[in-house]
């Protein structure tokens, strides 16, 4: 083919396209068709856009890092933040000391004993005390003791003794009425697991006229007893009580020191064993002097039990005992075996009442069983068969649940103060501060260090009192924690404190914090 015959065919081509469609044509304006430029046409042009090229960011390479970390600014940079990262470390540390170094500190915690972490149970009559009326039967109970957080059993006397009878006395054998041997070391095993130590109660004539029979008699009851202590302390016992110490402690006093040395000289379980006293004297001077002849860890005696005493008597009791021994040596308790139970002694209205001052004096309170639920003793007997009350036994008429709802209302009210004994450090080992005191009403602040304050009060009286409870740290309020008035003085009512308004034979604990 042609080049002429080319440039036809291409002619015809582009005539043949739609107008629109025409490739434009290049020219010199309106110039001579048939000039040389007039035959020159320009073809079809396809444009093709290529796709995007996706830029994948590869950093740095470890030559470039190098070059540009070692630039001066660089380095600069690097210097600054290190600086500012140790200054403010060291300024945190330096504020930790200061805040240590200005913070209160914490009071040591005094120097205590396991009996003085909450309050003593007594369990004189071992076969009024359970329904198995054996100490199998206390064992039974076990757990409803450990609800009262009671740190100690005092169990007896339990050993053979007719009455007035030194020759028959067997101080190692236990009497049939209150079980055996075998019987006496599961209590003692059962109790340890719940944290509960075991008192046997040794007084010699528990049952006759006198706890130590005759003056002539007591040196060699004495010497008997050494060696039945020795046995019973082996057997796993956590400590001794004796009634009448005075007694044996004046007559033959070479052998109450070595009674002494065999009980409070050796450990139970890794901890020291107690010594108890009992007597009957009720004189602070005589208490207090008897403390300190005798060297018991406890003794119980009469100071808070006579009717006649008023506040102001009660608070000079406390006061005197406190300035002439620790708190660790002291025990508060009114009733026991032999003066019989709190209800009795004080009546059935005053025991949660006289529950508080007990559970809130600084010492060691000890209960008498069923002391907790007002139990009363009877006209003929001060060992009164125990109550064991629930809420889901059955009642035969309205009488008899009152009453039992009566028990257990009481029982709780013991608790919860036992509890608040139990955890709060001002109340178990805290400074005992008075704050008011008249013929009928009393008011004491406890404390220790930075724990919270209790304020205790009580009305012995007929007639509503006004406290005006004078303190440098007393706040304008506090917090009823517990109170025998649920409706002038309801749980967890704010009351003030510079005239507080207490009402006829009631008692309440207040609670505030501390402020530094």
């Amino acid at each position: 083919m042609t080049k002429d015959t080319e440039v036809d065919m291409k002619d015809v081509e582009l005539n043949e396209m739609d107008q629109e469609k025409r490739p434009i044509t290049g020219g010199a304006g309106n110039g001579d068709a048939g000039s040389p430029t007039s035959t020159e046409k320009n073809g079809s042009i396809k444009v093709k856009i290529p796709d995007e090229i996706e830029t994948k960011f590869t950093g740095l390479s470890k030559e470039e890092l190098l070059r540009v970390a070692g630039t001066p600014a660089w380095v600069r940079t690097r210097w600054a933040l290190l600086i500012l990262f140790w200054l403010g470390w060291l300024g945190m540390l330096a504020g930790a000391v200061a805040i240590i170094v200005q913070a209160p500190r914490c009071k040591d915690l005094p120097a205590m004993n396991w009996w003085n972490y909450g309050p003593l149970y007594q369990i004189g009559d071992v076969q009024a005390f359970s329904e198995s009326q054996n100490l199998k039967g206390v064992e039974e109970k076990l757990d409803s003791l450990s609800q009262l957080k009671v740190k100690g059993l005092v169990v007896g006397p339990i050993h053979v003794a007719p009455a007035d009878d030194p020759v028959s006395l067997n101080f190692e054998e236990i009497s049939s009425d209150a079980g055996n041997l075998e019987q006496f070391k599961g209590l003692i095993i059962a109790a340890h697991k719940k944290s509960i130590h075991v008192i046997l109660d040794l007084t010699p004539n528990y049952l006759g006229s006198g706890p130590w029979f005759s003056n002539v008699s007591v040196t060699n009851v004495a010497e008997r007893l050494k060696s039945a202590l020795v046995f019973w302390l082996n057997q796993g016992v956590d400590g001794i009580q004796l009634s009448g110490v005075e007694r044996v402690a004046s007559v033959v006093p070479s052998l109450w020191a070595d009674i002494r040395a065999i009980v409070q000289n050796g450990t139970a379980e890794g901890k020291r064993r107690i010594l108890i006293g009992v007597t009957a004297k009720t004189s602070a001077v005589d208490i207090s002097e008897l403390l300190n002849s005798t060297g018991v860890d406890l003794l119980l005696s009469g100071a808070l039990r006579s009717k006649s005493m008023t506040a102001t008597d009660r608070a000079q009791t406390v006061q005197q005992l406190l300035s002439t021994h620790n708190q660790t040596q002291l025990a508060w308790n009114i009733g026991d075996r032999k003066e019989g139970h709190l209800a009795t002694l004080v009546g059935p209205d005053m025991v949660n009442f006289n529950q508080m001052l007990l559970l809130t004096l600084p010492g060691t309170p000890v209960f008498n069983y069923g002391d907790e639920i007002a139990l009363a003793d009877e006209q003929f007997t001060k060992s009164p068969k125990m109550l064991w009350d629930s809420l889901e036994d059955e009642e035969t008429n309205g009488t008899a649940t009152k009453e039992k709802e009566q028990r257990l209302a009481c029982r709780s009210f013991f608790k919860t103060l036992s509890d608040l004994r139990g955890k709060e450090r001002s109340l178990q080992h805290g400074d005992y501060i008075p704050l008011f005191n008249s013929t009928s009403a009393l008011a004491y602040l406890r404390q220790w260090d930075q724990s919270g304050r209790y304020i205790a009060a009580f009305n012995w009286g007929s007639d509503v009192v006004t406290l005006q409870l004078a303190h440098p740290d007393r706040p304008a309020q506090a917090v009823v924690q517990v109170s025998t008035d649920g409706v002038n003085l309801a749980p967890d009512s704010a009351v003030g404190l510079s005239a507080l308004e207490l009402g006829p034979g009631q008692a309440v604990l207040l609670q505030f914090p501390y402020v530094a």
